[in-house]
């Protein structure tokens, strides 16, 4: 019988905590219209509110205590001792899955809340994007709880690359485009520009809203924004709880990152409790944010019609290489996580697809786990950790927050695979 107990109380923001005061969001020097002005235009009240709110603890409403109960929460904290066993390590590995609730990723515990508040305002249409699928999963299912309608923009690449994930979107009753589409004006400017464009997340980012702003409908966000990270803390809070149940002290604290709501929603409730000697965000190579992106203000989506942020960012016109991490191809992090790199409380790492195949492969033959390519960035470096305390004879404890699962993601990994082969 899984323990509900642990499903918190209450989600916890970081910022109060911050070693300095985040940079806030502001509109260009030049703007035509305010962007501030704007999300009230499309964000849910509740929503823009705990945004920017400053409150280091906030209430989880009952009613999204037991949405998070019926969709399996609290996750599970595994220990990975086959893996352990196979890497020869003393370091005790745990994996917090999230790949166990129904849409496979950590993405719905934002969905939820965020859904549950459009409905508490009498919306009945809300819109979003998506890139590798998890998140536009995740709205569908949260939309069809409440009983409202989503359309959902993917960015074409990973449209092509995943078609199981339009399906189950559309089986949870969300209206699917590959984006860039001739749905928005942003959307049309940009295949007139190039036809065969493969997209971005800003772009499918800028389109979604463009579209809400259309009809009138809300505009749910999936990543990057303070309030999201806020609603991913639930993992970090339950991964606390559970190994204060277990006795065990954690050293080493890792997640993956495209935006950065689940490392943050992961770690940050560590940091905040004074838990964790190192903290260790991974993305990826080919999307070298961390290496060789700049801290400034830049927009979050394409068309620049969301705020300014203070971010590491490669530039909201960035276009991704066609990676299989679609979940990672995003051009910015988020500003509370880019201050904390910058500040050199979290270190980075990044790691190309061959790295994090071979990792997958591993963790799939020694625990039977099939991960997300995302998820697969965070155990390569949870493997190099635990071969290093191997060197260094050192029992540590690694928890990383194994953010989804890769069972719609077979076809990419085949491609992998047929790709390394090649090279051989």
């Amino acid at each position: 019988m899984v323990n509900t107990d642990l499903i918190p109380k209450y989600w916890y923001n970081i910022v109060p905590d911050l070693p300095k005061p985040l940079p806030p969001p502001r509109d260009p020097p030049d703007a035509e219209f305010s962007r501030i002005e704007l999300l009230k235009k499309i964000l849910p009240k509740e929503v823009l509110r705990q945004q920017f709110t400053i409150e280091r603890f906030i209430k989880i409403p009952e009613e999204v205590r037991d949405r998070y109960a019926a969709i399996g929460r609290p996750t599970p904290l595994i220990r990975a001792k086959r893996l352990e066993e196979y890497l020869g390590t003393p370091a005790k590995i745990y994996f917090k899955y999230e790949g166990a609730t129904p849409t496979g990723s950590h993405k719905i515990n934002t969905a939820i809340p965020q859904a549950y508040f459009a409905y508490k305002e009498g919306v009945e249409h809300v819109v979003t994007e998506t890139g590798a699928g998890q998140w536009g999963t995740a709205v569908a299912l949260a939309a069809s709880m409440y009983n409202m309608e989503s359309t959902i923009f993917m960015v074409k690449v990973s449209y092509e690359q995943k078609p199981m994930r339009k399906t189950i979107m559309e089986l949870y009753g969300g209206n699917v485009y590959p984006s860039p589409t001739d749905l928005t004006e942003f959307g049309r400017k940009v295949l007139k520009e190039n036809p065969n464009h493969p997209g971005s997340l800003g772009i499918a980012m800028s389109e979604a809203i463009e579209y809400a702003l259309t009809y009138g409908y809300r505009y749910l966000v999936g990543s990057v924004l303070d309030v999201v990270l806020l609603h991913q803390s639930v993992i970090g809070m339950e991964a606390i709880a559970q190994l204060e149940e277990l006795g065990e002290e954690p050293d080493v604290l890792i997640g993956c990152v495209g935006g950065g709501s689940n490392f943050g929603g992961f770690v940050y409730p560590f940091i905040g409790a004074k838990k964790g000697k190192k903290y260790i965000a991974v993305g990826a190579a080919e999307v070298p944010k961390f290496s060789t992106g700049k801290y400034e203000y830049d927009f979050p989506d394409s068309a620049g019609l969301l705020p300014l942020v203070k971010m590491i960012t490669l530039g909201k016109d960035y276009v991704p290489p066609s990676i299989y991490a679609g979940g990672l191809r995003y051009h910015g992090v988020a500003p509370s996580l880019s201050l904390l790199v910058r500040e050199k409380i979290i270190e980075w790492r990044e790691y190309g697809e061959e790295d994090i195949f071979e990792a997958a492969q591993l963790v799939m033959k020694t625990q039977g786990i099939v991960p997300a390519p995302e998820t697969s960035h965070a155990l390569r470096a949870v493997i190099d950790e635990a071969l290093e305390a191997k060197k260094k004879n050192e029992k540590k404890v690694i928890v990383v927050n194994f953010s989804g699962h890769g069972l719609l993601d077979l076809g990419n990994y085949e491609s992998i695979r047929k790709r390394i082969g090649s090279k051989k």
